[in-house]
């Protein structure tokens, strides 16, 4: 059974991961001309603003959840599939960049001997929960981000039909994540990332 402290580290550690995604997502999709998101109060590093409380149970609960998308409208941009390509692939980035702060710290407070398991927990947390929230978004299924990467690359016409989604995509995605076919794949990416960005924070700290 979780403790009240494991519980804690686990719920900062999502709403963070899940926040930073959407504000990234937002951040530069207001970069390419859609004010979309700066006009609903979502441009903003708050990550309760982003915070999908039916998601964010989902996820700790069934290890399967969504924050609250931020609202983008391609048509600001100058050209609608590259400014699509950078706001989707946004989210991920900023939690490989979240993950990499918090491993580089981790290793910091090894090397300054902070003994609190409360801050170590919480930073690792962090690293493997943003890590695998990338990851996932990464996917080439709708409505991931990965989807909209990859779909960029074809007609303008088929482009917006993937991106809208479909009732049979939807359920494609729904049964691969429910059958468990993705964890294997996903958590040797996830432990690749932190074993590379781990050895990046040792060399850095001179560990």
């Amino acid at each position: 059974m979780l403790s009240i402290q494991s519980i804690c580290i686990r719920v900062i550690a999502v709403i963070l991961a899940m926040g930073i995604h959407e504000s990234a997502h937002g951040l530069v999709s207001y970069w390419f001309g859609d004010p979309t998101a700066k006009e609903e109060g979502r441009l903003t590093l708050n990550p309760l603003a982003h915070v999908d409380w039916a998601g964010l149970l989902c996820l700790l609960v069934f290890r399967f959840g969504w924050a609250k998308p931020v609202p983008v409208d391609p048509r600001y941009y100058k050209d609608p599939k590259t400014g699509m390509i950078w706001t989707a692939f946004a989210g991920p980035i900023a939690n490989f960049l979240l993950a990499l702060v918090s491993i580089i710290l981790y290793y910091g407070c090894v090397k300054a001997n902070v003994e609190s398991t409360f801050v170590l927990s919480l930073l690792s947390s962090i690293a493997v929960l943003s890590i695998g929230f990338g990851v996932f978004n990464l996917l080439p299924i709708p409505p991931l981000d990965g989807s909209k990467i990859l779909f960029a690359f074809l007609p303008l016409d088929k482009y917006i039909r993937f991106t809208q989604g479909s009732n049979v995509m939807m359920i494609v995605f729904i049964l691969l994540i429910s059958s468990g076919i993705l964890d294997g794949p996903l958590m040797r990416m996830v432990s690749n990332s932190i074993d590379l960005f781990s050895h990046w924070a040792i060399v850095l700290w001179g560990l």
